[in-house]
């Protein structure tokens, strides 16, 4: 009976000890948790930065690198801007960086444009003195053989925006009183004055002016019918003279484009004319520059 028991318990014993062995992994468990509360506590120790200590790192870094403006961004927070500290985000870093790069870009189109538009300005006044030095040429020719009709004083010359304008004063040695008939004097001023335009290329076109005295006889009702015909009539001489007539066109401005004022003595005989103008063929921002080009023309020579 004795040894039945003692096989009993050790048989418990046995048991007891298998039981135990199968809570074993209790022990790794445990140390899973152990190590795992330590992973979080250095993860939570490293997400703690010292802001000067960093700022201290980020100055030094910047100043190594020759850029005064380097971002870093650390765990859990970020530090951006000058080398001195301060706090921003990567992307109002980013914005700002975009920003500064499209002033930068605006900045250099600018300075392009404008580069560009000095080169025109500068292309522009070449062609208007190349304009004037022509216009000066085509003026000697003309005075030269109008001196040889002792007829120089009834013209004078200008340059404007249109070109070359030769006026033709129309006195009583041109046209007649109310007449639109060319006299004797009149024809060889014209005569004169065809050759030198007929070796251009230039179109031309003839104005007919009139003073502010009304018209009281003849054919013509008005200053203006009277103007225009006067126009014409230089027109035909001049294609006479052998201008083609697809150079040439005429218009009658009456006493709408006066030289002189009413109140002044000289508007009676010098706003009665006819004026031959030599058109440019350039382009408009071109001859707006011919009178300033032929202003300094005049002062140089």
């Amino acid at each position: 009976m004795s040894t039945k028991v003692r096989r009993h318990k050790k048989h418990a014993g046995g048991h007891e000890e298998e039981a135990h062995a199968d809570e074993r992994w209790l022990v790794t468990y445990g140390d899973m948790l152990t190590v795992l509360m330590a992973l979080f506590i250095v993860l939570f120790a490293m997400s703690q930065v010292d802001q000067d200590k960093f700022n201290a790192l980020k100055s030094s870094l910047s100043m190594a690198f020759g850029n005064p403006s380097v971002t870093f961004a650390a765990p859990g927070t970020a530090v951006a801007g000058d080398a001195g500290g301060g706090d921003a985000s990567p992307m109002d870093m980013s914005a700002a960086l975009a920003k500064g790069q499209d002033a930068e870009a605006q900045e250099q189109a600018k300075a392009a444009l404008a580069a560009l538009d000095r080169a025109k300005a500068s292309a522009r006044a070449k062609n208007a003195e190349k304009e004037v030095e022509k216009f000066e040429r085509i003026k000697k020719k003309i005075q030269e053989a109008l001196r040889k009709q002792s007829a120089e004083d009834s013209v004078q010359f200008r340059v404007d925006e249109r070109g070359l304008v030769v006026t033709v004063v129309t006195s009583s040695v041109v046209f007649g009183n109310n007449s639109a008939e060319l006299l004797r004097d009149g024809r060889r001023i014209i005569d004169a004055i065809a050759p030198s335009l007929r070796t251009e290329k230039n179109a031309l076109e003839v104005d007919g002016h009139t003073n502010w005295l009304p018209v009281n006889s003849g054919p013509y009702p008005s200053n203006w019918e009277l103007s225009t015909a006067r126009a014409s009539t230089v027109v035909r001489r001049l294609i006479a003279k052998g201008i083609p007539a697809s150079r040439v066109n005429a218009s009658g401005y009456a006493d709408q484009r006066p030289l002189y004022p009413d109140t002044d003595p000289r508007s009676v005989s010098l706003n009665r004319r006819v004026e031959v103008v030599v058109l440019s063929d350039l382009d408009a921002a071109t001859k707006a520059l011919l009178p300033s080009a032929a202003g300094m023309s005049r002062t140089s020579n």
